[in-house]
């Protein structure tokens, strides 16, 4: 694993919480995002999914399906966004990042479902690298867009007639925001098309915590993934 390390400052939990990550994953980033909203510190242990460190023996113990991220809190192990996610909510419920009210809370689950079930495995590295393997060149990159703007398309009906600042209420979205980073800056996605989702990102990306959280600000980041 690589050695360097990130601290964000606060009065949070006894033991500093450790999440294993990749710079370029957008599963990491909104955890790494979630994170800095709570104001919660954490050490950072990079995973270089390049080189395969997702399938050593030390990390296969945390999770074998061999996925980051991964969130360590004492003796628990945490290896799926969206759990570790819930998890930061309960236990560490200040700056909450879902709505009180039921109704939207069941909304933003529906658009948490869309990205982490019809949008993020379908642009995977792996998968894309093995359309690029068996259809040619440029194939992977056609096949994640093809995929992400119909989830973009569901996003955008699903939200268009309920966002406010962000996609639901006054909780800054840590699915959302990072997805479309991802779309824009590594699928090259024309966000145009889009116009509710450019502007939920554009209400997140001022933030500090977003800021702090971003890809390129990781101590492990590379110039390309």
């Amino acid at each position: 694993m690589d050695p360097n390390l990130q601290e964000i400052s606060s009065s949070a939990p006894e033991k500093k919480l450790i999440l294993y990550s990749c710079w370029g994953s957008s599963c990491s980033w909104r955890v790494r995002f979630a994170l800095h909203l709570k104001e919660l510190p954490y050490e950072y242990r990079a995973v270089d999914l390049k080189k395969g460190e997702q399938f050593s023996p030390d990390f296969d113990r945390l999770n074998p399906l061999h996925f980051v991220p991964v969130l360590v809190d004492g003796d628990l192990v945490i290896a799926d966004s969206f759990a570790i996610l819930m998890y930061l909510e309960e236990k560490y419920p200040q700056i909450s990042l879902l709505p009180n009210d039921l109704k939207r809370k069941a909304i933003n689950f529906q658009a948490v479902s869309i990205v982490s079930s019809s949008i993020q495995p379908l642009q995977m590295m792996r998968v894309v690298l093995t359309i690029e393997e068996k259809a040619g060149p440029g194939e992977g990159l056609s096949w994640a867009q093809q995929h992400i703007e119909k989830g973009f398309i569901a996003l955008e009906q699903l939200l268009k007639d309920v966002s406010g600042k962000y996609a639901i209420g006054d909780e800054a979205d840590v699915f959302l925001a990072p997805q479309i980073g991802n779309a824009m800056n590594r699928f090259k996605v024309d966000m145009l098309k889009f116009p509710t989702l450019t502007k939920i990102y554009e209400s997140c990306k001022v933030l500090p915590a977003f800021q702090a959280s971003l890809p390129e600000r990781q101590p492990d980041a590379a110039v390309s993934i």
